[in-house]
């Protein structure tokens, strides 16, 4: 039986190696950026989920066929073209801050941010908190 304590080592060794693995630098500055803002946000260890994303906390959704599933409360992937930062965008108040965050694409629980010098520092991070916010841990 594998203890919390050896999870929890095993899955920052994973996220080390993962983003020791990006090529680009820049990109490999950034998510070093993120990584650490979510954990401190978040409280939480980070985790690879699957399709490469660095994820924080879980929570039970319900997927459209009605199907349970855990999910990351917040996360990003160094994609090749940009990063994507997976938050929830359900609260009162996301429009709001999605408008002050600075360049970035929009799509259902995620931005697209093509570098983090493009947004607010600031305004991320109240957007990591109030995303967190929005659902109950499972963890």
């Amino acid at each position: 039986m594998t203890s919390k304590v050896d999870e929890a080592s095993r899955d920052a060794a994973e996220v080390r190696a993962f983003l020791a693995s990006l090529h680009n630098e820049s990109k490999a500055e950034d998510s070093r950026k993120l990584l650490a803002w979510m954990a401190e946000a978040s409280g939480n260890a980070p985790k690879m989920w699957p399709e490469n994303i660095v994820g924080f906390g879980s929570y039970e959704k319900t997927e459209p066929g009605g199907e349970k599933a855990n999910w990351m409360r917040i996360g990003f992937s160094p994609r090749k073209r940009e990063l994507v930062v997976y938050v929830i965008s359900d609260f009162a108040g996301f429009a709001d801050l999605r408008a002050k965050l600075g360049r970035c694409k929009p799509a259902k629980g995620c931005l697209y941010i093509k570098r983090l010098s493009d947004v607010d520092e600031d305004i991320l991070k109240q957007l990591f908190t109030a995303s967190l916010a929005t659902h109950e841990t499972v963890d």
